[in-house]
């Protein structure tokens, strides 16, 4: 069958039959704007690559242009043609002569960012079309082992990546570019009131061990029933969230400039008893009264009013149970791009689902902590994932949890780039009360409760990016909520300071 040309108003060949979306004077145009003035190079490689033309020997003249320039060589037609000479593509255009014509089609210089995007956006229309194509081949594929689910996840994850990096491939990076980055983010820490260059946890003494919470991290929080992971969770998605302010960033794309988006996965707790524990830190108002309905009219006022003043605060709750971790990673690149995100917490892990079933606990456990590292760099944000530890903490003395402790430890600790686990001596201590006719033990008790009591300790187990240490914060059962620990040599001068 012969190709056949339609073009439209704006001199773009639009897809019959037989052809793709392309614009081969733009092309023409541009390579010889380029070849007329290196300088213009700089204007456009932000915007186009070798891999953005449809001709593919455009493409050959304009990465080997590219990479003369890059080395202060002159890129001309007489320069290209030595490295072109035995180019059959080129031959078959007119040989060195073709490279004479497009440097006297050169557009004026003020132009070429016009014409960059036109190649660009056609590129992403061919992209689509090619995604499309496959996505329909698939769909008429009906085999026992190709569920319409995972492909509908897939393709979603393919339209996400060209969304986002305008290719279905980033590819290499030059070191360049991971120095400049890395410097970029350095600068931001140091500019930043506390020196963080992540998300702000809103506890001071965790924010400094950890320099916020930093963007493509896995951040495991794990913990023995009742030591209040949740609600340890829950108490920093509702510290970033209140802090949120949208603006202008430092690479001049809108999104937050302080707190953030956050997206919870509550596979455990619904999505109301979820918001219950916000407002009750938010009003302080006892969980148990909000639960029973117990509070006075004066309480009930100050719960309305910190529903109201929550409601518009960018927390977004998924309580789907059993979760599978291809799914998680769908709907979190759906909140990404409908609403924006800049953390996500999952509670817990291990009632997540694999995509397909294991021959092991192990295995899916693996699957899923990949799964939510790949999530954390995909969409370069921190992951915060709860787990559960095994009982081997109980038969200890010392209660303290290790890494050793996590469930299937082996690949949670080796996928995490940090590991923290919640303790709280006093839930220990309450159940070792002795005997209260043996009064030295039972006065020796009290002191040491009393000296837990309101506290609690996160420990660091693994940092990839920091150091490993203990952080101290306070504990009001009463509201579930967590909160910087006031230090003796402070509560003289910082009266105020504290939960």
């Amino acid at each position: 069958m012969n190709e056949i040309s339609n073009f439209n108003a704006t001199g773009v060949e639009v897809q019959t039959p037989d052809t793709m979306p392309h614009s081969i004077e733009a092309e023409q145009q541009l390579l010889g704007a380029v070849l007329t003035n290196n300088d213009i190079y700089d204007r456009v490689a932000s915007v186009i690559g070798p891999q953005h033309f449809y001709d593919p020997v455009h493409a050959r003249i304009y990465e080997i242009a590219a990479a003369r320039i890059a080395k202060n060589n002159l890129a001309s037609p007489v320069t290209l043609k030595a490295f072109m000479e035995d180019d059959e593509g080129l031959k078959e255009l007119g040989g060195a002569a073709y490279l004479v014509r497009l440097a006297g089609a050169a557009i004026s210089s003020f132009a070429v960012r016009d014409y960059a995007m036109m190649i660009y956006d056609l590129a992403i229309r061919r992209e689509l079309i090619g995604l499309g194509r496959d996505i329909s081949a698939k769909a008429a594929q009906v085999k026992v082992d190709s569920d319409p689910r995972e492909q509908i996840v897939e393709a979603e994850q393919q339209l996400y990546k060209l969304s986002e990096q305008g290719q279905t491939e980033s590819g290499f990076q030059s070191f360049l570019k991971a120095v400049t980055d890395a410097v970029n983010v350095a600068n931001a820490a140091y500019l930043r009131d506390g020196g963080m260059s992540g998300v702000s946890t809103g506890l001071v003494d965790m924010d400094k061990m950890l320099g916020g919470l930093h963007r493509s991290d896995l951040l495991i929080l794990a913990g023995r029933p009742s030591m209040g992971k949740t609600s340890l969770a829950t108490n920093i998605a509702f510290n970033i969230v209140k802090a949120f302010k949208r603006g202008t960033k430092d690479d001049g794309t809108e999104g937050a400039i302080d707190g953030g988006v956050v997206g919870f996965f509550s596979l455990e707790m619904s999505a109301e008893q979820l918001a219950a524990r916000i407002l009750s830190e938010a009003s302080e108002i006892p969980s148990q009264l909000i639960r029973s309905g117990d509070m006075s009219e004066t309480e009930f006022r100050r719960f309305v009013d910190a529903a109201k003043t929550l409601e518009s605060c960018p927390l977004y709750i998924d309580d789907t149970p059993a979760l599978p971790i291809s799914q998680l990673a769908a709907r979190s690149r759906r909140l990404k791009r409908t609403h924006g995100l800049d953390v996500l917490i999952v509670d817990y892990l291990q009632l997540l689902r694999p995509a397909t079933a294991k021959d092991s606990r192990v295995n899916e456990v693996s699957e899923i902590t990949q799964g939510l590292k790949a999530i954390a760099k995909e969409l370069n944000i921190p992951v915060i994932a709860l787990s559960q530890l095994s009982r081997a903490v109980e038969s200890r003395e010392d209660k303290r949890p290790q890494l050793s402790d996590l469930r299937e430890s082996g690949s949670i600790e080796q996928d995490a780039d940090v590991v923290m686990f919640v303790y709280r001596g006093e839930y220990y201590k309450e159940r070792e009360k002795p005997d209260e006719s043996n009064l030295e033990a039972m006065a020796k008790w009290t002191d040491e409760l009393a000296a837990l009591q309101g506290k609690a300790e996160v420990i660091i187990g693994k940092q990839r990016h920091g150091p490993i240490g203990s952080v101290d914060l306070s504990f009001e059962g009463q509201f579930t909520r967590f909160g910087n620990l006031v230090k003796t040599w402070q509560q003289d001068t910082n009266d105020d300071v504290g939960f």
